[in-house]
């Protein structure tokens, strides 16, 4: 296959990058900032990966590029919980996912030969949180900030079926691997400061960067796939849980809760998105037949912990 991916140098496309390559499919990587993509992927020279310049929210020649794509990964977005939820910052956050959305769209519409299937990737923020509540792909949306961002850009992946394209649009989760939000909370209690965020009560569902990876896969070869797949473990866990495993993967005590007013004092409103939680099934991908190579946390944590 020929696969073009934008947002390929981050933590889940860079993993993408190197399956697709390792498989012998030819690679097209969209990227802001090229001189960092062949940082990433040193070997940029070889014929089965191309770099190619472009501007996620604007119109211009790289959409000629997904001409004679057989798929599309859309995984580009700004950081949700980077920095602070300033009007501007919340702007960026939606109109990265939206219009870099409604542009790739664009390219396929206008694509010859079209790429057959476009994976875009949303999140599980779609369902709003609640610590009693339990999600599959067929309930309905929350109603705060990340919910709607998610339904806006849902909405303009859901154009490309005008197309003729297949879609499939990955509702993630929290993904832990060598990197990623894990990889924050290893520090701490390595130096015996660690803890659950919050109250920690709130559901964590996480998925490992392995099996998104493999789920992205499967959705770009199977065209029996299409519509929602939430990309969730099949075992959630409460945070209280996770950091109780995570202190015992580490041989290191759980007993530092981190305050929610810490927290708010960091990241004001985007301490949100690791104060609540949500209970996600990924009901889908077991339909399908998806097998999850990590699908209960602890050999997850134990794996990222012997790779970091």
């Amino acid at each position: 296959m020929k696969i073009a991916i934008a947002g390929a140098t981050g933590f889940v496309g860079s993993r993408l990058v190197e399956r697709l390559q390792q498989a012998g499919d030819q690679v097209l990587i969209l990227t802001r900032n090229p001189a960092k993509a062949k940082r990433v992927f040193p070997d940029a020279a070889e014929p089965n990966l191309e770099i190619v310049a472009y501007t996620p929210t604007e119109s211009g020649p790289w959409q000629q590029a997904l001409s004679g794509c057989d798929g599309v990964v859309n995984l580009a977005g700004a950081p949700i919980a980077d920095e602070r939820w300033t009007p501007e910052r919340k702007q960026e956050i939606l109109n990265s996912r939206k219009l870099g959305t409604r542009k790739i769209v664009e390219a396929i519409a206008t694509a010859n030969p079209k790429p057959s299937v476009l994976v875009n990737s949303s999140a599980i923020g779609y369902y709003g949180s609640s610590e009693t509540a339990t999600f599959d792909e067929t309930s309905a949306s929350g109603n705060d900030f990340l919910a709607q961002v998610c339904q806006e850009w849902e909405s303009e992946a859901q154009q490309v079926t005008q197309s003729g394209t297949r879609l499939a649009i990955i509702r993630t989760g929290i993904v832990v691997g060598n990197g990623g939000a894990i990889a924050k909370m290893l520090t701490p209690f390595r130096l015996l400061a660690g803890g659950p965020l919050g109250s920690g009560h709130q559901w964590f569902s996480w998925i490992h960067r392995e099996d998104l990876v493999n789920l992205i896969i499967l959705a770009l070869q199977r065209s029996d796939i299409q519509g929602i797949l939430n990309a969730t473990a099949p075992n959630p866990v409460r945070m209280n849980e996770l950091c109780q495993i995570l202190g015992q993967v580490l041989h290191r005590p759980s007993w530092l809760p981190v305050p929610d007013f810490a927290l708010h004092l960091i990241l004001g409103e985007a301490a949100q998105v690791v104060l609540e939680g949500q209970q996600v099934l990924p009901k889908r991908p077991q339909e399908y037949g998806f097998e999850y190579r990590y699908p209960t946390v602890k050999p997850a944590l134990e794996e990222v912990v012997s790779h970091s």
